[in-house]
């Protein structure tokens, strides 16, 4: 059933944003990105006390692909 979409105003997307209006069937990436961060790092708030000691967050990644992206026309 199609989608009755009125007024839509755009500011900005990011450079691997994806942006629908009304049915959509399937949405996929184009890119991915791997994050690392050590112990603490994404905590958000006030008043935050970390106490970590000694914190090694570890990179290795034996693997050479974790999600392949294929396929995405």
């Amino acid at each position: 059933m199609p989608a009755i979409v009125g007024v839509v105003q755009v500011i900005s997307l990011g450079t691997s944003a994806v942006f629908n209006i009304g049915d959509v069937y399937k949405v996929t990436p184009y890119s991915t990105t791997k994050t690392y961060s050590g112990a603490g790092s994404f905590n958000t708030g006030d008043n935050i006390s970390l106490y970590n000691g000694n914190s090694i967050t570890n990179t290795y990644d034996s693997d050479v692909t974790d999600q392949p992206i294929l396929f995405n026309i």
